[in-house]
């Protein structure tokens, strides 16, 4: 590997899956399976007393079930550290649904679901509370038909998936993947590993206890509706595929941008960062879907496999360059809509000098024939002015030998991807305005998903529940997707960890980020898009 490169140098720059045996031949023919009925199951919610179980987890089951989504012999068991009474924790989710639900429920509705919710008291350390649990679940198989299948969702700290696991499998409550006529699942919250390092020994130790089919490493961005239709507007739209690549594409750009700001998580920010909070995953995941080739077909490993290539072409950064191509920042006192605002360290839990960005830039560049020479230009910030997501490919413009007088024409074309909040996609293209001047003017046209097929996008955490409880992987992250993120930006990350913030790295809160990201696309006479 070329040392002036600051990638890991003694490491693999991607990892292979292995289970213990090798993996059967798969039929590139086969198609996956539509509309597959989920399973009977448990679901066992792992820190189910926080912020994520009553917001997003338990409102995604209600309208599973309200839409017929959820198996009918189905049961979720919350596992948290206090203690809690059933009846407490089904009246606390009873709450979180009507607060948080995308569909408001009747209380018919409501009653029928909170009885399939338990909740159940454990130490995660606890070696006899996980044989309890064990017992506590196998009886409500007997009860209610559950069939001994198993999904566990670690909403925890990153630092108790181990362990966790563990216990799981040493109390017999994950199974080997093999097993027949039953099944247990793991799914992982985001981060998975603090570095490359770390990444790789966390999936050492995890293969151990589980097989890479049972690890479900959760990215809720990939269950944005959004995000799910790239493949389908890149792949089965001809016009767009064949402009698709660097001939045509001048630059690509993903913005993650958010007006909140760490919302009570500093002590998990001041050991992960902004980087590692959005970027590693959400973004990195991003960018493989909208650059990645054309899979076999839509079988899970087919398509992570295109992913991850993109994410092994990615050229690290060099180390001369990363304070020219990596652009940090950190929040400070501000408005947003037009309410003052803290500082990132005046926030609970941070250090008054904290070195953590909570806004990072990076030009990136992909080393493959499709997009050679082509600049991909990343950002991602906490307490920004406005709270938006969205992938902009912009075209090279066209010859300017006919309308070369005309101030408007050199506004390239582009295709805007928009995440969130407003799902949709729009074409930017120029167009004359009505009379008899040649006057060219810019003009979009927007596809909302709302709008046109007249309902409420499901919320992300739906489709990713019921796709784990079918066992569909398609949608969550495979490890060496991980890793790949993590050799990009260890080196960067190190960098920063290394060099204290400077003054014109600090932004003010309801801004757009350090005044410095600007010169990110500048140097190569680019710009950002609007947001």
């Amino acid at each position: 590997m070329n040392r002036a490169y600051s990638c890991e140098p003694d490491q693999p720059s991607h990892i292979k899956i292995i289970d213990g045996n090798e993996e059967p031949f798969e039929n590139p023919f086969h198609e996956p399976e539509y509309g597959k009925p989920p399973e009977p199951c448990i679901l066992v919610i792992f820190g189910a007393s926080g912020d994520l179980t009553g917001r997003k987890l338990i409102p995604a089951l209600f309208n599973l079930m309200k839409e017929g989504n959820l198996p009918a012999n189905f049961i979720c068991v919350g596992v948290a550290r206090r203690p809690k009474a059933v009846e407490e924790f089904r009246h606390e989710m009873s709450e979180q649904i009507k607060k948080f639900s995308r569909a408001k429920p009747e209380e018919s509705e409501l009653f029928t679901f909170v009885e399939k919710l338990f909740y159940y008291q454990l130490e995660f350390h606890d070696d006899t509370a996980y044989d309890n649990l064990n017992l506590f679940l196998k009886d409500l198989d007997k009860n209610y038909g559950t069939r001994g299948n198993r999904v566990f969702y670690l909403s925890v700290q990153p630092t108790y998936f181990l362990s966790i696991i563990e216990k799981l499998k040493g109390h017999s409550l994950i199974y080997a993947a093999d097993q027949p006529h039953q099944f247990s699942r793991v799914i992982i919250e985001k981060p998975f590993g603090h570095d490359y390092s770390s990444a790789i020994a966390l999936q050492k130790d995890l293969s151990q206890y589980l097989a890479e089919s049972q690890i479900f490493r959760i990215d809720h961005y990939l269950g944005k509706e959004t995000v799910q239709n790239l493949l389908v507007f890149r792949f089965s739209n001809s016009i767009f595929e064949g402009l698709w690549n660097h001939r045509y594409v001048d630059n690509i750009q993903i913005t993650v941008a958010e007006s909140i700001g760490i919302e009570g998580r500093g002590a998990f920010y001041e050991g992960q960062g902004l980087t590692r909070d959005v970027i590693q995953n959400h973004l990195m995941q991003l960018l493989s879907l909208v650059a990645m080739e054309p899979p076999i077909n839509l079988t899970p490993d087919a398509i992570r496999n295109e992913k991850v290539k993109v994410l092994q072409s990615l050229q690290c950064i060099p180390i001369s360059k990363i304070d020219t191509f990596a652009i940090r920042g950190q929040y400070k006192e501000g408005y947003i809509d037009g309410d003052p605002v803290s500082a990132y360290r005046q926030e609970p839990n941070v250090a008054a000098n904290s070195n953590i960005e909570t806004f990072a830039a990076l030009r990136l560049q992909i080393e493959n024939w499709r997009w050679a020479g082509v600049p991909i230009y990343v950002r991602a910030g906490k307490r920004l002015s406005k709270r938006s997501t969205e992938i902009v490919v912009t075209f090279k413009k066209a010859p300017s030998i006919l309308f070369n007088k005309n101030e408007h024409y050199n506004v390239p074309n582009q295709v805007i991807f928009s995440i969130q909040p407003n799902e949709g996609i729009s074409i930017k293209f120029n167009t004359k305005i009505p009379g008899g001047a040649t006057i060219v003017q810019p003009v979009k046209m927007d596809f909302r998903y709302a709008s046109y097929f007249g309902a409420e996008v499901p919320e992300a955490y739906e489709r990713l529940i019921h796709d784990a409880i079918v066992g569909d992987s398609t949608l969550f992250a495979r490890v060496d997707e991980s890793i790949n993120s993590w050799r990009i930006l260890t080196p960067v990350l190190k960098h920063w960890a290394e060099n204290p913030l400077k003054p014109e790295e600090l932004y003010s809160a309801g801004t757009f980020g350090p005044k410095m990201a600007d010169l990110l696309p500048k140097q190569e006479q680019r710009r950002w898009k609007p947001v």
